[in-house]
């Protein structure tokens, strides 16, 4: 891509996967990148929003606004209370938890949108909570953004022991939200989901010594990793395919068609759906992924090449 860059918010739960720093990596290091700010949800966002204020430190960017979001579900307890990867901030540069108000990410996100209408890619990469409330405290939200682009859902099929009962975890931690989300009339609405993004897999081990090579964020990353991987073998990068697919959407392959998200199972809610035939396709789906592009573009982005 050459030209204007890219306005991209980033709605995260980074500190409990490691998916969602090495995302944040590739954001902070990709030249048609703006990236205008980052939301935090899930258990202990002031710490995650410390975490990846550590991480765009090491970048040399300490002025990235930061914003800490919603604690639970709409409806029903967090699924991961803890930010496990905070405890290897003491190791580098950041604002301490206290310093980031809490609840701020969705009125951060209404006025960021508001103020730049049709030009902000916001890419949500953890649960769906802050966007339902965003969309649904502002229903002309949606209708305002340039693309909406999601981790999130399986589509296509659900093989064995993919996600609980064929479900994804940032699609079944609040399934009120993703519903709402799946909802919103949005022109330009993206979902990578785990069939494809399961794809795309390293070691652990042999990550946490390339992430250390290239410096700059990955050194906060590579650190992040030794966390991750006393019960992580492997990196599996969902959040960054879903990054990179904004810049390199062929990347990818796709279809169109239209999303439901089941709210009314006691079973599976969370569970997404996906209808290529149905009357009006209102969501594109990513259907395959070419491995071999998405890690030298990575890496070429990553590490500045």
């Amino acid at each position: 891509m050459s030209g204007k860059k890219v306005p991209v918010i980033l709605d995260t739960d980074i500190g409990s996967d490691i998916d969602d720093a090495v995302c944040l990596a590739y954001l902070l290091k990709q030249p048609a990148c703006e990236l205008v700010g980052i939301t935090t949800v899930s258990g202990e966002p002031q710490k995650r929003a410390a975490l990846a204020d550590a991480v765009c430190r090491a970048a040399g960017r300490k002025n990235v606004p930061i914003h800490s979001g919603c604690t639970t579900a709409i409806h029903g307890k967090v699924m991961q209370p803890e930010c496990p990867q905070a405890s290897v901030l003491s190791r580098f540069d950041h604002r301490a938890p206290e310093e980031f108000k809490p609840n701020t990410a969705v009125e951060y996100l209404r006025e960021q949108i508001r103020s730049r209408p049709g030009e902000i890619t916001l890419l949500a990469i953890g649960p769906m909570t802050n966007i339902g409330l965003l969309f649904a405290v502002d229903p002309e939200i949606p209708s305002l953004l340039k693309e909406l682009v999601l981790m999130c859902g399986i589509f296509t099929h659900r093989l064995n022991g993919m996600g609980p009962s064929g479900r994804e975890w940032n699609a079944l931690n609040d399934p009120l939200s993703t519903a709402i989300t799946y909802a919103g009339k949005v022109k330009k609405h993206v979902s990578i989901g785990l069939e494809v993004t399961c794809k795309c897999q390293l070691p652990s081990t042999d990550c946490v010594e390339k992430f250390k090579q290239i410096g700059g964020p990955l050194s906060v990353v590579s650190a992040a990793t030794e966390v991750w991987s006393k019960h992580g073998h492997k990196v599996t990068f969902h959040d960054p395919l879903a990054a990179t697919t904004i810049f390199k959407p062929e990347i990818c392959t796709w279809a169109d068609g239209k999303v439901d998200v089941d709210i009314k199972s006691e079973l599976v809610p969370g569970m997404t759906l996906f209808n290529e035939k149905a009357a009006e396709k209102p969501h594109r789906i990513a259907v395959d992924v070419n491995p071999e592009m998405f890690f030298n573009h990575y890496f070429e982005v990553t590490s500045g090449k």
